[in-house]
């Protein structure tokens, strides 16, 4: 399993299960420290990568370390991500940029990495997480919201896609 974002919250969650399920996780963190804390929770089995997921040209050496480090990423668990709290009125623009960049610009450049492996062994799963915030919008995390409606969208999308291939027979 690979999942990004698994310092805190439901990341570390999420990937604490695996674990205990006794699945070997790839984590992506952003700190060093961090990661020396997500490897001491199951040695050999939890292992830290450092990436900021917004330096999009290190994800694919992220994903293919990742191959080589526990074998296919059968699980590819997409969770970096942060939420902006501000009225949509009085959002900087910048901000407005960076949270699409980090929970969905950022969140497609992974998926992209992970896809051709998973379509090459003809299977996989791609876990987008987002939240209620997806489905249902509101006030002073409208932009949140947002951003979590368009992974949504590219989530369902995307599993039309790859059915639709596979269905053809080229690929997962």
């Amino acid at each position: 399993m690979l999942m990004t974002g698994v310092s805190s919250g439901l990341g570390k969650a999420l990937a604490e299960e695996g674990l205990h399920q006794g699945w070997r996780v790839v984590g992506t963190l952003r700190k060093e420290a961090d990661r020396q804390n997500f490897e001491a929770i199951s040695p050999g089995h939890a292992i830290g990568r450092i990436l900021d997921v917004t330096d999009t040209a290190a994800v694919p050496k992220v994903v293919a370390d990742a191959e080589t480090a526990i074998g296919p990423v059968d699980v590819l668990v997409n969770n970096a991500g942060y939420g902006l709290f501000a009225t949509i009125e009085e959002a900087p623009l910048e901000e407005i940029l960076q949270q699409f960049e980090t929970n969905v610009f950022c969140q497609i450049a992974v998926l992209q990495a992970v896809l051709p492996y998973m379509r090459q062994r003809r299977r996989g799963h791609i876990l987008n997480i987002t939240s209620m915030g997806g489905l249902v919008a509101f006030p002073l995390i409208g932009i949140y919201n947002a951003s979590k409606f368009a992974m949504e969208a590219v989530t369902e999308a995307l599993a039309q896609e790859v059915k639709r291939v596979r269905r053809q027979g080229h690929g997962s």
